[in-house]
């Protein structure tokens, strides 16, 4: 019998690793083709990994909860008959193949030769030395070899960097921490799973990015009202639609961003250039029993209000059933994030990185306003917009709330943005 060795195949564009959430099978277990053999989970989304041939499982290279980097070892399987041809010849008997290296480590820069000035910016030479990192020992992606700060973040997460002698590596982007002593009664949680991604995600975010956040009252008193001819007469029309708030608010913001495109934008860290977006890819946040998920609308700006109220519906229940497809987590350009009633008076949103803006939609509650020089009661909610202070600048940001609250609180305008 012949051994063959499955190695972890590309997860996605642009994913380099996975964590192995679950084992489906163990060793010794007879398995068929395209049954799944474990499920892993990438900062996008977790997806299942299928055998691709029939055999008897002869060992399993990780345990639940390490990191597997695309191309690496995953399962050993025993087969009758010859070598399939899809990951080349069986592996021998002897001693296992050396894994294929990932697509990041071999585009990656060699490190600047012993002797020669690393080139880096001041913020960055600060922050590796905060974190006990030679900068000598890192891999710079930056024009002429620079070393930029994502590329010491990814030495910090694991990446191309090393620390300095006699310090402790650290496991995540930020300093290490002495253990929190354990008491009597006390449950330890292991970060796991979609958990585990929001929390590196998160703190990639804060660390990368410098946020500030605008925050602004818009009276809603006319979208109010408009919702509620328009919920009328769709229930009358037996069409089965049901609008919510999030479509008119995506609609004002994609017209927003079309007098203001650079809010419509990623942040690519190893060219250092703002990368504005010709499609209007809007992330909507959705509190799921894992944690949060960002799924995707794509090309929000040629649905209407009913298709994007369909389309928010249905990747929100596929987004809590975990059944979200890798290209409805994928691609996104700016980030909607609402807590509905729960959404409080106001709050400062983390980047969802590389995007360069996230809105926070909050309470709708009446409450008094002052209208015509007279205090009336009024439908009133906040925004809260957070951007990235290195290529969004404070006036850029307020003229851009400014101009989503013009749509909402004369929706009617609306029909003329997307004529």
């Amino acid at each position: 019998m012949a051994t063959f060795e499955f190695k972890l195949p590309d997860l996605g564009e642009g994913v380099a690793e996975g964590e192995l959430v679950k084992w489906h099978v163990k060793e010794g277990d007879l398995v068929k083709e395209d049954q799944v053999l474990c499920e892993v989970m990438t900062d996008k989304a977790t997806v299942t990994v299928p055998s691709p041939h029939a055999g008897r499982v002869v060992k399993t290279h990780g345990r639940e909860g390490d990191m597997a980097k695309v191309h690496q070892l995953l399962v050993t399987l025993e087969m009758e008959g010859g070598a399939p041809a899809s990951q080349g010849a069986p592996a021998s008997h002897g001693a296992p193949a050396a894994p294929a290296p990932s697509p990041a480590q071999a585009a990656a820069p060699a490190a600047p030769a012993s002797g020669t000035k690393v080139l880096a910016t001041p913020v960055t030479r600060r922050m590796a030395r905060e974190h006990g990192l030679d900068l000598a020992e890192i891999s710079g992606s930056g024009p002429q070899g620079r070393v930029t700060k994502a590329d010491v973040v990814a030495a910090l997460e694991g990446g191309n960097g090393a620390p300095k002698k006699n310090e402790v590596a650290p496991q995540a982007a930020r300093p290490a921490a002495p253990p929190v002593a354990s008491g009597k009664g006390d449950e330890r949680i292991a970060l796991r799973g979609l958990r585990k991604k929001i929390a590196e995600k998160m703190v990639r975010s804060k660390f990368t990015m410098p946020h500030f956040a605008f925050v602004e009252e818009v009276d809603a008193t006319d979208l109010v009202a408009l919702r509620t001819r328009l919920n009328s007469q769709l229930a009358a029309a037996g069409d089965g639609t049901k609008l919510t708030y999030l479509p008119f608010i995506v609609k004002a913001t994609i017209a927003a961003m079309k007098k203001f495109p650079h809010l419509n934008a990623n942040f690519d860290e190893a060219t250092q250039e703002l990368v504005v977006r010709g499609e209007y890819n809007i992330g909507i946040a959705v509190a799921t029993p894992d944690g949060l998920t960002v799924a995707v609308v794509r090309n929000a700006d040629q649905l209407t209000l009913g298709e994007l109220a369909k389309e928010i519906s249905r990747l929100s229940v596929a987004a809590r059933d975990r059944k979200l497809k890798m290209e409805e987590l994928t691609g996104g350009t700016f980030t909607i994030t609402s807590l509905g009633q729960s959404g409080g008076l106001f709050a400062t949103p983390i980047l969802n990185h590389p995007e360069v803006g996230i809105l926070g939609v909050h309470k709708l509650k009446k409450r008094p306003a002052v209208k015509n020089d007279q205090v009336v009661v009024r439908d009133m909610m906040n925004l809260s917009l957070s951007c990235d202070h290195r290529v969004i600048d404070g006036d850029v940001a307020a003229s851009f709330v400014y101009e989503i609250i013009k749509y909402l609180e004369a929706p009617d305008l609306l029909f003329l943005a997307m004529a």
